[in-house]
């Protein structure tokens, strides 16, 4: 039986990719920016030896029902999403009853039905283990300040 033999370089045609950097998807924690908190999570990931990170910083949620949620198609999700190797998702406070219909929610189910796993940082997590099953998260840390937020993603980076 002859051996077989790759015809194709490395990220070529024919022979895919494995993903390497995770997405960050936050809102904002309280007073600090989705984008701060990104950049914190993100930091300790580096310091945890995952060099590089993709981030999407999400506007603070509605203000009122009338208001429609920032679309998430409009940042490309779905490929995002199947290209990472994990989803890390900020929010700042979980709680079964904020969920439905949040980006929380539907970026945790692209990642489910993606096959990409998910994990959670949140400065108030109030969800019970069934319904952090239900989200399919692998874990939820929290994280109320800023070191801890960096602390998070040292932890992320070791399990990721």
């Amino acid at each position: 039986m002859p051996a077989l033999r790759a015809t194709a370089a490395k990220g070529e045609r024919g022979i895919p990719r494995v993903p390497t950097a995770p997405l960050i998807a936050t809102g904002s924690f309280g007073e600090l920016s989705a984008e701060r908190v990104a950049t914190l999570i993100a930091r300790g990931l580096r310091q945890g030896g995952t060099p590089l990170a993709h981030v999407l910083a999400l506007a603070s949620e509605r203000k009122s029902s009338a208001e429609p949620p920032e679309p998430l198609d409009a940042h490309h999700l779905d490929a995002r999403v199947r290209a990472a190797r994990a989803v890390i998702l900020g929010q700042w406070r979980l709680r079964e009853r904020t969920l439905a219909d949040s980006a929380f929610f539907d970026i945790a189910t692209r990642a489910r039905q993606a096959g990409v796993p998910a994990y959670a940082v949140a400065g108030r997590n109030r969800l019970d283990a069934f319904d952090a099953r239900m989200l399919d998260l692998q874990l939820v840390i929290e994280a109320g300040s800023e070191r801890a937020l960096v602390a998070a993603g040292r932890t992320l980076a070791e399990v990721i």
